[in-house]
């Protein structure tokens, strides 16, 4: 874990929306998490089916070790309607040096898809990323097939910049085209204003 990892993920790290707080994932998760993790169709597009007996805490070891590493910052989404977890998130593949991140690994229990409580969460990863750790350049990667996750990224403001053929492996063995997205530092005042004009 480097200096700069431990400056902005430090133990009590959050990060918060008018709809949505975000703090980091921990062991005892679990037991909210599996509850929500009880329907295969919310793992449709995901790597793993964290709906099977044993992949939740896999998933979630892989997390943490990952955060020891420095390299993922696994994060829980509490509504704050109900100050319940209803999913996941993260940011991944962080590299300072080249002042980018990643913006994924994110899943919701399926009373909470479609509520606008992605779309939170992404604006306050993102807006943290560009106005707190200064970095220039946020990205995110689905699946190709996945068209729910694809409008998500492009209503958040994010430019599609192509498809990576037979780039990952995932569940029964298929070889997922994946869609890259990103946005730029200097792209973000523009979208961030067409956020606030939408929630009005």
């Amino acid at each position: 874990m480097t200096p700069e990892y431990q400056q902005f993920f430090g133990k009590d790290f959050t990060l918060e929306t008018n709809r949505v707080l975000l703090r980091l994932m921990q062991p005892e998760d679990f037991e909210a998490l599996e509850k929500l993790a009880n329907d295969p169709e919310i793992f449709r597009w995901f790597s793993k089916d964290l709906s099977q007996p044993g992949e939740l805490k896999t998933w979630m070891d892989d997390a943490f070790n990952a955060r020891v590493a420095g390299t993922r910052a696994p994060l829980v989404i509490i509504d704050k309607d109900t100050q319940e977890v209803c999913g996941c998130t993260s940011y991944g593949n962080i590299n300072f040096p080249e002042q980018r991140i990643e913006i994924g690994w994110t899943w919701l229990g399926k009373d909470y898809i479609g509520m606008g409580v992605n779309r939170q969460a992404k604006f306050a990863l993102i807006s943290f990323a560009f106005y707190v750790m200064h970095i220039e350049r946020v990205e995110l990667k689905t699946d190709a097939l996945n068209e729910r996750a694809r409008a998500a990224a492009l209503k958040v403001g994010m430019i599609p910049e192509g498809i990576l053929r037979s780039h990952m492996i995932v569940q029964n063995g298929r070889r997922r085209d994946s869609m890259y997205f990103s946005i730029l530092r200097s792209e973000w005042p523009e979208r961030m204003q067409s956020f606030f004009n939408d929630m009005i």
